[in-house]
């Protein structure tokens, strides 16, 4: 099966254009897990119809980054870059249209720079993982993909391709963004008004959508589980979306004094 979150993609959850474990952003759907993924820019490189096209890694240095003496390869650029690319293409051919693949290497890149600033400034801070830790964040992504152990998701991801000591690596460095947010930043819990107003609003926009859409069966489908079944979600929602922006803060300071290279 196929991870919806794998734990490269989630060592950039702290950062604002990627959701994370818990996922983010602004959902129309409470049902729904938002990848949090960059959109693709128009420009060049997919014909529309066309079978899907493979990434052009070619241009590509063997060192993508230098951050504050911290080398990015090419070899984790690629891993983060090719399930993007992928995705941004098959979002480009379904909406008829081309994908600029330079900007989403300039969006990754970037991505990869603000992920190893939030990681140096974990570590200097002195932020752990223990082995309870690294299992904690496998079972959520476990629960996430509709999994029921820790063990399932290495497994999962060992079929594609990761070794489980890179796998738990992965979580170890989640964590530490975690908490290194976590400490940093102000994050408030929602009040149940604020759950409350937020559920409203999607009812409403489904019931519009619905409304457009014209017909029962339109009716139908925009049908939206009661509030009691989404409520935590959306809570982990609007906590994530508070988090991600004081990542998005916290990686602005740190870029003022960082000395950072890209090789793009």
């Amino acid at each position: 099966m196929k991870i919806k979150h794998t734990l490269g993609a989630l060592s950039l959850a702290a950062v604002v254009t990627l959701a994370g474990c818990s996922g983010g952003g602004d959902s129309q759907d409470p049902a729904a897990q938002p990848d949090g993924q960059p959109a693709a820019s128009d420009g060049g490189g997919q014909q529309p119809g066309g079978e899907m096209p493979e990434a052009d890694l070619s241009d590509v240095p063997e060192v993508v980054a230098e951050v504050n003496g911290d080398e990015i390869s090419k070899e984790e650029f690629t891993s983060f870059y090719e399930p993007q690319f992928q995705q941004q293409a098959m979002m480009a051919q379904q909406g008829g249209q081309e994908m600029d693949e330079t900007e989403l290497k300039t969006q990754v890149a970037d991505q990869l720079v603000d992920n190893r600033l939030l990681i140096q400034a974990a570590e200097e801070a002195g932020v752990e993982a223990t082995n309870e830790d690294v299992d904690a964040i496998l079972e959520d992504v476990a629960q996430q993909n509709g999994l029921e152990s820790a063990d399932e998701v290495i497994a999962a991801l060992e079929e594609q391709g990761q070794s489980e000591d890179q796998i738990r690596e992965d979580a170890a460095t989640q964590h530490k963004l975690d908490t290194y947010i976590a400490q940093e930043a102000d994050i408030d819990e929602p009040s149940e008004e604020e759950l409350r107003q937020q559920y409203d609003e999607i009812v409403e926009q489904q019931s519009q959508a619905a409304s457009d859409g014209g017909g029962e069966g339109a009716g139908e489908q925009a049908e939206v589980p009661p509030f009691e079944e989404v409520r935590d979600q959306l809570a982990e929602e609007a906590t994530a979306e508070q988090e991600n922006e004081a990542a998005n803060e916290i990686v602005t300071e740190l870029r003022e004094s960082a000395d950072i290279t890209i090789h793009l």
